[in-house]
């Protein structure tokens, strides 16, 4: 039903699109130059419309229209790497607030001094997987480092790493009880009344791929397992996609090792204000709009790149 319902939809938004073009012709065949301004108004809306459904055909996977489990682990670059770190949630926490999409923290581990260390987030709307899985892969931050005392340039490394909610009933991911290890204990936190008495957080080991999750951030136990289990079936898709992948470049002969230092996209903040994707090599010097989640055009790029 859900299918058939995303499929009606997308019928009727073209079946609209075409009529009002047809509409705008005949108003424009009439030769009455009283509609000029308006018919020029409409067409620039069209444009703008045709252009993000033009965007959406680009995004045929079998998640893609589905809510995204989203990442951020601090990498090199100590204290610096977890302020950056927190710099990246907030811009996807905004970019998220725009494409009024909704977020759920299902994990998250703060820094000693500054930042986060790791977070998980789930974000759920239209196509935020499809949009989102361009961000996956290592950014880089390049600034005047404010935790060095000297003021100094450091560069820092975070890895983004972006999941699909998959279903627990999905055929593609079947996740074997005897195959996982549960392990229940106590929240951490900064003290105080904050902190859980009761065992309610939850970590799950996958035996045969050795992949582990841990969700501590809900109250209930029950909450955090199912959050951890939805961590790990996305894992556990995501392992298979890239098995795949590897698969299919070893037989084109072009499968080359990822390494940490290979970034996808650097953000500049010293000695000058550029962000750029090296993918797609689209690049924006206004720093401050990117990282206040205005990051469309980086993902428009990539996925035209895929075409």
């Amino acid at each position: 039903m859900r299918q058939i319902s995303d499929i009606q939809e997308e019928i009727d938004l073209w079946t609209s699109i075409t009529n009002k073009t047809s509409d705008l012709m005949d108003l424009a065949l009439s030769g009455d130059e009283s509609f000029r301004e308006e018919i020029e108004k409409e067409i620039r809306q069209l444009e703008i419309q045709i252009d993000n459904l033009e965007l959406t055909t680009l995004l045929s996977g079998p998640y893609d229209k589905g809510n995204a489990l989203l990442s951020i682990n601090a990498g090199a670059g100590g204290t610096d790497a977890q302020d950056w770190a927190e710099m990246l949630m907030r811009m996807y926490l905004r970019w998220a607030e725009k494409n009024n999409y909704t977020i759920e923290i299902i994990n998250k581990s703060d820094g000693e001094e500054a930042g986060i260390k790791s977070i998980t987030i789930l974000i759920e709307g239209k196509y935020a997987y499809g949009y989102l899985r361009a961000e996956k892969g290592v950014h880089r931050l390049v600034r005047l480092s404010p935790f060095d005392a000297a003021h100094r340039r450091h560069t820092s490394f975070v890895q983004v790493e972006v999941l699909p909610e998959v279903a627990s009933e999905d055929p593609s991911v079947n996740i074997n009880p005897d195959d996982i290890v549960i392990d229940i204990y106590k929240s951490s936190g900064a003290g105080g009344q904050n902190v859980q008495k009761n065992a309610t957080a939850i970590r799950i080991t996958h035996i045969p791929t050795g992949i582990v999750v841990s969700c501590q951030n809900e109250r209930s136990q029950l909450q955090n397992k199912e959050n951890a289990l939805k961590v790990l079936r996305g894992r556990l898709y995501d392992l298979k996609l890239a098995e795949q992948e590897k698969q299919l470049n070893k037989l084109r002969g072009e499968y080359q090792k990822a390494e940490w230092g290979s970034q996808i996209r650097s953000y500049i903040l010293h000695p000058y204000q550029l962000v750029k994707d090296h993918r797609t090599e689209h690049e924006i010097g206004n720093t401050n709009a990117v990282l206040d989640g205005d990051i469309d055009e980086f993902i428009q790029s990539y996925l035209h790149s895929k075409k």
